[in-house]
């Protein structure tokens, strides 16, 4: 995901005509803010013509007709008022158009990380993802605000002084024209060395998020294991890779921007200076025309100062839509459905038939595994920490592709359905359940507004949640902080429930869903559950075989495989790995260690 610390000049320019096509949406308003702008550059280019003909016409000659000076002041006087308005109105909408460009920008890429697949958010920090989603994309906001608009408005005004220039005097004009080139080169060469620094930068700007976010989110953590000095030595160094790489940046900046610049600036002064002066020994120089090559020269300069100043801008703005359409542009989405018209999940009932499945196309995690739900039934997978039960719950749920064997919901391979038929005829409760941010209504209902809130408080109480929520003093409006942390794991879990429970799932899926609750929410819950798995197939994930003895087939796995299967009693007459597991957990450890 990293990404690679040398572009080149046509990677660069592919990423920048990417970049101009979401122009296309306000065309109209772009030709309006270039006429603007047009407008704006003429009054800059008009201005020192105005003082030339005041100094050569009247001053030098101390002739001061009153009308004509008047008309003249008059006309300088609107022309710079006229600018100021212009170059206002002209720059609000060239930063309301990239504000538009940039609010599309992000709903693209956010849209593209709902659509991608878990196997990317394994391997990708958090941090990093938020870090282009904002840091980046203010970045080309930047962009699109001063970069552009500086380029574009420069390129008008150099124009413009040229021509003016010519006007006045063609020699010189030549002669400044002959700068451009030397300009060109200083600009390739800051491009071509800022870019691999600015790329570099940008990737430790993304670390260290990536580092804030997993040390925030695992505080509690790090502070019972006394990780602070570790962690924030880590932060260092990443921290120390950041500065270094901003110094690497600054000292390119500090040689090749204005430095580079204004040294060009004095020798071009200096030969105008030059050419005037020796001139005047053979012939009288106009005054107004040598303040207007000034003039125009410290205004062809300041574009371009302007220019290389935002250069390092463009090479931040560029490294950073190179990184978000990374984002955009990866291949690692969410399994795709082919959505068969007409097939819906009406009795739940779930066949494996010889599925494996690998995480890393090398190791398989899941071998050869089939067995089937019928409607109604509650099936239980047991076993070891990765033996396999939560890879077969994510292949149910589509979190993953599989290209080995099949996954049959009422006799239709699960990948026929559309994925809207799939999450809403499947209810999923993790063992550490998400709540989001505002009341607890909220968090049942999810937005979902066909909802009533009857039907929202009968799920609570169903899965007896209105036990502690009656209790509140806002009762279902109470306020859920950031995941639900002021709440205990047990009523979490219970939110959740009843969350799940309130879209009447045909097919129940419980990731070890009672394993925070105390034994006495245990008791009162798993009364909701034999109600709750009534009419629908249950795949249930449990490490406590206490809260799945009365399922109607129990997989045992181990190692990726079903090494047995059947119901409570005959499991435990087989003496195998789930009469051990049993013995364990029942407090028989010597029975065990003898039946090894």
């Amino acid at each position: 995901m990293d990404t690679k610390l040398t572009m080149s000049g046509k990677e660069q320019r592919k990423i920048l005509f990417r970049l101009i096509t979401y122009t296309k949406p306000h065309l109209k308003m772009i030709v309006f803010a270039f006429i603007l702008l047009l407008l704006a550059t003429l009054g800059d280019i008009y201005g020192p013509i105005l003082v030339k003909v005041f100094i050569d016409d009247y001053l030098t000659p101390k002739h001061f007709p009153y009308q004509p000076l008047l008309n003249l002041a008059i006309l300088y006087i609107f022309i710079q008022v006229f600018k100021a308005v212009v170059s206002y109105y002209q720059l609000y909408k060239f930063q309301e158009i990239a504000v538009k460009i940039i609010q599309q920008l992000r709903i693209d890429v956010f849209s593209k990380i709902q659509s991608l697949g878990m196997r990317y958010f394994d391997k990708t920090p958090a941090g990093s993802i938020v870090s282009r989603v904002t840091n980046d994309t203010e970045a080309i906001n930047d962009m699109f605000v001063n970069v552009l608009v500086t380029f574009i408005q420069g390129v008008f005004l150099i124009i413009g002084i040229f021509i003016a220039m010519f006007a006045l005097n063609v020699k010189l004009a030549l002669f400044c024209l002959c700068i451009l080139p030397l300009l060109m080169y200083i600009m390739h060469l800051y491009r071509k060395y800022s870019s691999s620094f600015y790329e570099d930068l940008r990737e430790r700007l993304s670390q260290l998020n990536a580092k804030l976010s997993e040390t925030l989110q695992g505080m509690a953590i790090v502070q019972v294991f006394r990780q602070e000095e570790r962690i924030k030595k880590e932060f260092e160094k990443i921290n120390e890779k950041h500065f270094m790489a901003g110094m690497k940046n600054i000292k390119i900046d500090g040689l090749l921007l204005r430095p580079a610049i204004d040294l060009v600036y004095v020798f071009a002064l200096i030969i105008i200076l030059s050419y005037f002066g020796i001139s005047s020994f053979q012939n009288t120089i106009e005054i107004g025309v040598l303040y207007a090559f000034v003039n125009y020269l410290d205004r062809f300069f300041e574009p371009v100062n302007q220019m290389m100043f935002r250069l390092s801008m463009f090479q931040q703005a560029i490294v950073a839509a190179s990184r978000i359409f990374q984002i955009i542009d990866e291949k690692e989405v969410a399994p795709v459905q082919k959505k068969l018209n007409n097939i819906n999940i009406d009795k739940g009932e779930i066949e494996f038939r010889n599925v494996s499945f690998s995480y890393d196309g090398k190791r398989d995690v899941l071998k050869n595994i089939s067995f089937k739900a019928l409607p109604g039934q509650t099936v239980a997978l047991v076993g070891h920490t990765g033996s396999g039960k939560s890879s077969i719950i994510n292949l149910i749920m589509r979190f993953y592709e599989f290209e080995r064997g099949d996954i049959l919901i009422d006799g239709h391979s699960i990948k026929d359905y559309s994925i809207k038929e799939l999450r809403a005829k499947l209810g999923l409760v993790l063992q550490d359940p998400f709540l989001f941010y505002g009341t607890i209504k909220d968090n049942i209902r999810l937005h979902n507004q066909s909802l009533s809130d009857d039907e929202i408080d009968a799920s609570a109480r169903f899965v007896q949640a209105h036990t502690f929520i009656d209790k509140l003093n806002d009762c279902m409006e109470h306020k859920v902080v950031e995941r639900g942390s002021t709440f205990s794991s047990g009523q979490r879990q219970l939110i959740a429930f009843a969350r799940t429970i309130v879209t009447d799932p045909k097919i129940l899926i419980l990731d070890e869903a009672t394993a925070n609750i105390d034994t006495e929410t245990e008791e009162a819950i798993q009364e909701a559950l034999k109600q709750m798995r009534k009419g629908r197939t249950t795949i249930a994930i449990a490490h406590r075989l206490s809260t799945i003895q009365d399922a109607d087939l129990i997989l045992v796995l181990h190692q990726g495989e079903i090494v047995e299967q059947g119901n409570h009693q005959e499991l435990i007459a087989l003496n195998g790995l789930y009469h051990k597991m049993f013995l364990l957990q029942n407090g028989y450890k010597e029975t065990a260690e003898q039946m090894r």
